[in-house]
């Protein structure tokens, strides 16, 4: 029997290989989440349809969040490169759908099955990753997919206006198939290097169900509460506690099934779920800041749409960065808990700033908390999933992963309904205490003129402090949550990382590599 130290490893040239396929799909999972963005105005002119456009992206963040964690465990049990295979084929496919829809629900409903493969490209590119790379020598390619994911975040919105302008909405989609092709065709080649398994298990479909309609009744909530309806309405109450209900009988389930959907072995392991946990603050506080941020330019600085995307690059080119430095620290030392605790602290020290940052603070400093907030980030997105990863056993790699990814898109939605609650909120609040009874919208403000007529002029003046007191709480809260981040941080154990990949090479590719 091969020890540890014998069990061959994948070449760099290898690696490469599998990479070179996978930051093909982080790049389609990315841009895909904010290309449509831009492009909503003219789809809701096209299609006639301008009453549910928040739909058009709503439908695909509820079944890529859903789908996610049932990619992981499946793939455990059938392989990466099929799985991701299916994924691609399913993006590519629903990308034509929404491409030639004729109606607006043609497109939210061709959105949701789109969410479908979107989820498997994001679940199975980064276990593939954990198949290849040993925890501790991932860092040496944290870099490229930290890249390639903020290049996508940063162009997504760029390529989509671009595209819209110039050609039509319906070529956002139609520009897929080619990517999701070459995709395919690297990923098949080079997931082959991966050993096959050699036992099948059981699929656990009750449990994947209960887990989609769980989730889907959550997502609805954070989407539709305080926006669509109010957040005491009974809708809303009976959403809330439908999801309840179901992840208790998830959770029975779970416990009973032989080869469980999301394995109860990992919620008994304490790294895994502080890991997790720390994932889960990590994304609120990197959608809340996604969120606050370009609206901060543009309500209170007075930026124009085009400028406060330019003012938000430093925060995400930081991001990559801090991720690059995360994998040479990691690497170097062998540990993580020292590099998610200091990001958790940047982290909590960056949000504070921004909550005492004021109209008149100079933009220079702006950018200074921005590249601070950003490199922090950096620091604990990559670091929570290594950490999760090399905490879970190796035949849960696939399920580790997926479970983390969908916490973090939990996560993150509950970061942009929460901010956005409380900026809405907070500055209905700080009005009246000046007393304006006047309802205010935000989206006037942005749109300036005449958004304030009803105000008299020496009150003007009161309600952009009164805005800027309402981002104040934001920020603040998200540091709130960030603090308590690092309490979850400081109480993990230290676990040093594996220097083997949890899969290894076929026999032919291991004499190669060798």
């Amino acid at each position: 029997m091969q020890t540890q130290d014998e069990v061959p490893q994948f070449s760099h040239q290898q690696i490469l290989q599998v990479l070179s396929g996978i930051l093909l799909c982080i790049f389609l999972a990315a841009i895909d989440q904010t290309v449509v963005i831009p492009a909503v105005p003219a789809i809701a002119a096209d299609l006639n349809g301008f009453s549910h456009l928040a739909w058009i992206v709503s439908a695909y963040l509820l079944t890529s969040t859903a789908a996610t964690p049932v990619y992981g465990k499946l793939s455990d049990i059938y392989g990466r490169r099929k799985l991701l295979l299916v994924a691609l084929a399913v993006f590519a496919v629903t990308s034509g759908l929404c491409a030639m829809a004729h109606s607006l629900t043609q497109l939210v409903i061709a959105r949701a099955l789109q969410g479908i493969g979107g989820a498997g490209l994001m679940a199975m590119a980064q276990a593939a990753i954990a198949d290849v790379v040993s925890p501790r020598e991932r860092g040496r390619y944290q870099g490229y997919m930290a890249s390639t994911w903020g290049l996508a975040s940063v162009a997504g919105p760029v390529i989509g206006g671009w595209v819209t302008d110039t050609l039509s909405w319906r070529w956002i989609f139609w520009i897929n198939l080619p990517i999701a092709l070459a995709a395919m065709v690297l990923c098949d080649r080079a997931l082959r290097l991966l050993q096959p398994k050699a036992t099948k298990g059981r699929i656990d479909w009750v449990g994947a169900f209960l887990l989609t309609t769980a989730v889907s009744a959550l997502l609805l909530v954070l989407s539709w509460g305080g926006v669509e309806m109010p957040w005491t309405s009974p809708p809303i109450f009976a959403l809330g506690a439908a999801g309840v209900v179901l992840l208790a009988l998830l959770t029975v389930q779970e416990r009973r099934f032989s080869d469980p959907l999301l394995p109860p072995r990992l919620f008994a392991n304490s790294v895994f779920v502080r890991g997790v946990a720390i994932a889960f603050c990590g994304a609120l506080a990197l959608f809340g800041g996604s969120f606050l941020l370009p609206l901060y330019f543009q309500l209170v600085n007075g930026a124009d749409a085009a400028m406060s995307g330019a003012l938000l690059a430093p925060f995400l080119g930081a991001n990559c960065v801090g991720a690059v430095i995360a994998g040479r620290l990691a690497r170097r030392h062998g540990k993580m808990k020292a590099i998610l605790v200091v990001g958790l602290v940047g982290c909590m020290a960056g949000f504070g700033l921004l909550a005492l940052v004021t109209a008149d603070t100079p933009r220079f400093l702006l950018v200074v908390y921005q590249l601070l907030l950003g490199t922090a980030l950096g620091l604990v997105m990559p670091s929570a999933l290594v950490t999760v990863q090399n905490a879970a056993e190796q035949r849960d790699i696939g399920a580790a992963t997926g479970c983390l990814l969908f916490l973090r898109s939990m996560g993150g939605a509950f970061g942009s309904t929460m901010v956005g609650a409380l900026l809405a909120g907070g500055f209905a609040a700080h009005l009246t205490a000046i007393g304006i009874t006047a309802h205010i919208d935000l989206g006037e403000v942005r749109q300036h003129a005449g958004a304030l007529a009803d105000i008299p002029a020496a009150m003007i003046p009161k309600v952009h402090i009164a805005l800027a007191d309402a981002f104040h709480v934001a920020f603040l809260a998200c540091a709130v949550v960030m603090a308590a981040a690092v309490f979850i941080a400081l109480g993990m154990r230290d676990l040093p990382l594996r220097t083997t990949s949890a899969r290894e090479p076929t026999d032919e590719t291991a004499v190669l590599a060798h």
